[in-house]
């Protein structure tokens, strides 16, 4: 998983059905009605293969889904959704699939609230955020996400906003993932599958914090590094710390270390630490 390029966000149509339900309904006046609809049929059908085609770690999460449906866009990171307050979260699980659906005032909303997903590595982990979202059962969330197969831990992240959620999917060796946003009812479906193994485990580089309980003290800490790229990880030991980065090598990462102790602001005491790819740090 390390090194993996981030994906194009996919965009579908929203009104496809609609459009060519209408072309179907207007053909039937017309002679060639069947060479026609066959034509768009088929070009349905390419419209899939293409979109297969350019996301090659996708072609697993499309193979049940259905030409014509109420797929939204198909990620591996990026944001999507759209901005919304007082919605609750709930989740459903399958061997190796998490649905994840909205809720507002009791009723299912037409589209996902904002949300953004990361992908890190050290060890190989989603990072789930959504905006807006202000009741959720978190014990079933966490439950129902190490039931999957492929997943390794679950974890929350606390964070400095109280309309938002934020929680960790750390997922096995060998694993690849897709996250798919469905409207009309809005829900997330993250699909998690076994691939053939393609990279190495190998030693990372990170600019780090020691590690401590999981608080507001660590949620302030990772927020006032968060333009450079910090996260929350869980460590060997059960605790939390903040790191940056995921380096090659040592040289950039102590770089990074002397930027971040020449600014004014900085007054946690940050060391540079090493661990594999695959592995959590101690």
């Amino acid at each position: 998983m390390n090194g993996k390029e981030h994906y194009d966000n996919i965009e579908i149509p929203a009104r496809l059905s609609e459009v060519i339900q209408h072309v179907r309904h207007r053909a039937q006046h017309q002679k060639r009605k069947q060479m026609f609809w066959r034509g768009c049929s088929l070009l349905a059908v390419c419209a899939a293969m293409m979109i297969t085609i350019n996301m090659p770690g996708v072609a697993q999460a499309l193979s049940d889904v259905p030409v014509i449906g109420p797929v939204v866009k198909i990620l591996q990171v990026g944001n999507g959704g759209k901005p919304n307050d007082g919605v609750s979260l709930t989740t459903s699980k399958e061997a190796d699939t998490l649905n994840i659906y909205f809720q507002l005032e009791g009723e299912h909303l037409a589209s996902a609230p904002a949300y953004t997903l990361d992908h890190q590595v050290g060890p190989n982990r989603l990072i789930f955020t959504f905006n807006g979202v202000r009741e959720l059962d978190y014990a079933k969330l966490e439950k129902d996400i190490k039931a999957l197969k492929n997943v390794k831990d679950a974890y929350r992240n606390i964070i400095l906003d109280d309309s938002a959620i934020r929680f960790v999917v750390e997922l096995k060796d060998d694993v690849d993932y897709s996250v798919s946003e469905y409207r009309q009812p809005g829900f997330i479906q993250l699909k998690l599958f076994s691939t053939p193994k393609n990279a190495q485990a190998h030693r990372l580089f990170f600019v780090r914090s020691q590690e401590m309980e999981q608080d507001e003290t660590l949620a302030l800490l990772a927020e006032q590094y968060n333009s450079d790229g910090s996260s929350i990880v869980k460590t060997q030991n059960g605790k939390f710390a903040m790191v940056i980065g995921g380096f090659e090598n040592q040289t950039e990462a102590e770089k990074l270390l002397q930027q971040i102790a020449s600014r004014e602001e900085h007054v946690q005491q940050l060391f540079v630490d090493s661990w594999m790819s695959n592995e959590n740090p101690k």
